[in-house]
């Protein structure tokens, strides 16, 4: 029986922490359930050749990872919809959730001129903008909404989080946002977006926040326990 397969889209660095830390909090989620997890890497200049997304083949869940801005937006954007359209358990964090929003107000929403401030500060529809306050570095309170898939994962409604960013969801698309079917489920103190999920998907979150970060051998991160136990019930399906 082969292990369960994680694809990691996002551009690998070395010299970056939250990525050495993105591996780990996988390997603490095998060590507690007790079977193999194979995770890759996957550049997103790679997929973004002409047969790129062929190598998410065979892979029974995806995990958008830190790091943005990346080689190739577009393919991260790519394989977003993918996970969203074909059922594939997806977590996005940090840049990840960024792109989570960018790509369902560009191709649910019908946002097609949606951008990220990150690479267009100067378009005119920015549904990602810079955060009025840098978030990098910084733990925070946010509070779940409790009926949520993120609040069952956690089994409570309030938790406390790692941020490394300094972006997120511009103010000015929360109530656009907030009458979708893509779910605001985490709000920070001041009530801005920190947890989205879209509960019709088998698993499909996106985290500012970086769950990653306080994963631990003995403790798993319900975030992440959460995909991987998704991407094995996708295996068996």
């Amino acid at each position: 029986m082969r292990s369960t397969a994680i694809a990691i889209v996002a551009d690998y660095d070395s010299s970056n922490r939250t990525h050495a830390a993105t591996g780990d909090a996988i390997e603490d989620c095998s060590a507690t359930l007790g079977f193999s997890i194979e995770h890759r890497w996957i550049g997103t200049e790679e997929l973004a050749a002409a047969d790129g997304t062929r190598q998410l083949a065979g892979c029974d869940g995806i995990w958008i990872g830190p790091g943005s801005p990346y080689k190739s937006m577009e393919a991260a954007l790519r394989t977003i919809r993918l996970a969203r359209e074909q059922g594939i358990p997806l977590l996005g964090t940090c840049g990840g959730f960024q792109h989570i929003i960018l790509e369902y107000a560009r191709n649910v929403l019908g946002y097609a001129d949606a951008e990220h401030a990150e690479t267009q500060p100067g378009a005119s529809r920015l549904f990602i903008s810079r955060l009025a306050c840098s978030l990098v570095g910084r733990t925070m309170t946010i509070a779940l909404q409790p009926k949520s898939l993120v609040a069952r994962l956690y089994g409570r409604t309030t938790v406390q989080e790692q941020y490394q960013c300094n972006f997120g969801v511009n103010p000015d698309y929360v109530e656009t946002l907030r009458l979708s079917a893509l779910k605001i489920v985490g709000s920070d103190e001041e009530g801005a977006v920190r947890v989205v999920e879209l509960p019709e998907h088998s698993f499909f979150v996106g985290s500012l926040f970086l769950p990653q970060m306080t994963s631990t051998r003995s403790t798993p991160h319900p975030l992440v326990l959460g995909l991987i136990k998704a991407s094995a019930r996708a295996r068996k399906a």
